[in-house]
């Protein structure tokens, strides 16, 4: 397949330490290129043999982000997604396992015309195949691929194979950024290189020399020390990047711009820049001017059971949750100050729930399984008798409606097939459409996934929040409100504000406002498609019931 003409190919590679921040590199590197006037895609390369991100557990691995599309993507697709306000595909995803799939499955249906199949060629190959499809189905003019992990990992060997032979194809239009670790240690107090030296140099030993460097660190690079790198790594000195620890990662553009990082990228690519856009550019740069300067604060509790992995709370199981109501918070000048609130310490000790009064208000994301839901279920009966501002997201719907069949409806053992399958009550059943994959334990990829329309009822908080009567939104669930208990549950007062348009499904449930100030839950995940400077309005909606709580 020939490449779309002048398409250009960034590689973005981690060294030193995982999680060094590759994902919002690339993402800042395609904003900054975006406002020069170039179409950008991005693609995420995880080298794992999971076939996508959906079997993963949220405390290893962070938030399964959902495309459009259906696919189970690694939350870094979230960050594209919102730094560059586009929509991206199942083909802007690939693991080691959904490459190696496919090879397969062209070698059992005689593709390779009787070859022997290898690892190399035949898997690189199929990853730059991937590379050309994903810009050219966006009619990109730059492509930026990160690859996961961290250079010298046996993983990801095969994808920078791939990066290799690409650069060899197409010799003037592949470049390298490689993101890399510079540590301080606190009894020395110096910050230091070798590391980073040894990192290019594993780096090169795969035939790969990065054009230029993003120095991470707890603090910016000097002079010297970009001189050091430069000197042992072979890279230019200008081309080293200073990126050292910043209050947001919506500074991480702003900073690579103080640097002039755009204009060194369309020089090297020797790509078509136009002048940056400065009324897109004055909108992000608003954007973060809130972050940093809005004063005025909303007490959020976020109440879930994936924080806990080891000592530490594991905020990126709801890294899309968090960014949302941030973003809503900032469009209305204020900042949210979130608490991780593990729904566990409500069953252990039910007092514990007093603690919620001092929130403004409160949000039950999405979860799977049986931990931790009776401290869900108090946790949301606590904000309805209270009038705490609530919003339930997928599994905090579920919850809602359990809650309100149980304490409205007087069902006391209401529940959800997925935690009491002999419940009398199953208020919350699997959907028809899940039951013969359970059976056959064909959990992957095999849930209601991705883009979904939903029809608004009229008068509701929902259909005022969005201005609309029909709405697209992404799900990922296997259970469902049951159809049989709607009835009783609209007759004591709950509204189903959003069904599926044959009306099977109950996408949206509220209270009225003269019940609650705003108590609601979608079947859906809203989070997925809030962006910095497009904020979702259901959380818009769910920040200004708060703000009014406070006054």
């Amino acid at each position: 397949m020939q490449k779309k003409e002048n398409c250009k190919y960034i590689f973005v590679v981690g060294g030193v330490i995982s999680g060094v921040g590759k994902g919002i590199t690339a993402s800042s590197l395609g904003l900054i290129l975006k406002n020069r006037g170039l179409n950008v895609t991005a693609i995420k390369i995880d080298p794992y043999i999971n076939v996508d991100a959906g079997t993963m557990n949220p405390t290893e691995h962070g938030e399964v982000f959902v495309l459009s599309d259906g696919d189970e993507t690694d939350q870094d697709m979230g960050n594209y997604e919102r730094f560059l306000d586009i929509k991206l595909t199942k083909i802007n995803y690939m693991t080691t396992g959904r490459v190696y799939q496919t090879v397969i499955e062209k070698e059992r249906n005689l593709e390779y015309k009787g070859k022997c199949v290898e690892v190399v060629p035949h898997i690189p190959l199929e990853v730059i195949h991937r590379i050309k499809e994903a810009g050219r189905k966006a009619n990109a003019d730059v492509v930026i691929i990160e690859i996961g992990g961290t250079v010298g990992e046996y993983q990801n060997m095969l994808f920078l194979e791939a990066a290799r032979m690409l650069k060899i194809e197409f010799p003037k239009d592949v470049i390298f950024v490689m993101v890399s670790y510079l540590p301080t240690p606190s009894k020395i107090g110096e910050m230091k290189t070798k590391p980073t030296q040894n990192a290019v140099r594993t780096l090169n030993a795969s035939g790969i020399q990065p054009d230029f460097l993003i120095a991470r660190g707890a603090t910016s690079l000097d002079q010297k020390r970009k001189e050091k790198i430069a000197m042992f790594c072979n890279i230019l000195p200008d081309r080293i990047i200073s990126a050292p620890d910043v209050e947001s990662i919506y500074d991480i553009p702003l900073n690579f711009e103080k640097e002039k990082m755009s204009d060194k990228l369309c020089s090297v690519l020797e790509a078509s820049c136009k002048r940056t856009d400065e009324k897109a550019w004055h909108a992000w740069k608003t954007f973060v001017n809130h972050a940093h300067n809005s004063t005025e604060i909303i007490k959020i509790a976020m109440i879930g059971k994936y924080f806990e992995t080891g000592d530490f709370i594991l905020s990126d199981s709801y890294l899309s949750v968090i960014e949302a109501i941030k973003y809503s918070a900032y469009s209305q000048n204020k900042k949210a100050q979130i608490s991780w609130v593990n729904s566990e310490d409500f069953e252990k000790n039910p007092a514990k729930l007093k603690d919620l009064k001092k929130f403004d208000g409160i949000v039950v994301p999405g979860g799977f399984g049986t931990r931790g839901v009776e401290g869900l279920i108090s946790s949301v009966r606590y904000a309805r008798e209270n009038k705490i501002p609530y919003l339930g997201l997928c599994y905090g719907m579920q919850m809602m409606v359990i809650e309100y069949a149980r304490n409205v409806l007087k069902l006391k053992d209401a529940n959800t097939r997925e935690v009491n399958p002999k419940s009398n009550n199953l208020v919350i059943d699997i959907m028809e459409s899940q039951k013969e994959l359970m059976k056959k334990n064909l959990y992957g990829g095999s849930m209601r996934l991705g883009g979904y329309n939903a029809v608004l009822r009229d008068g509701t908080i929902a259909s005022k929040a969005y201005a609309k009567k029909e709405i697209i939104e992404r799900h990922r669930h296997r259970y469902e409100v049951n159809p049989s208990y709607i009835g009783e549950l609209e007759k004591e007062g709950l509204i189903f504000s959003g069904t599926s348009p044959d009306g099977h499904l109950m996408e949206i449930a509220e209270l009225s406002k003269s019940k609650h100030p705003f108590f609601l839950g979608t079947q859906f995940h809203p989070e997925f498609l809030a962006h910095p400077l497009n904020p979702h309005p259901l959380f818009s909606a769910f920040v200004k019931a708060c703000i009014t709580k406070r006054k």
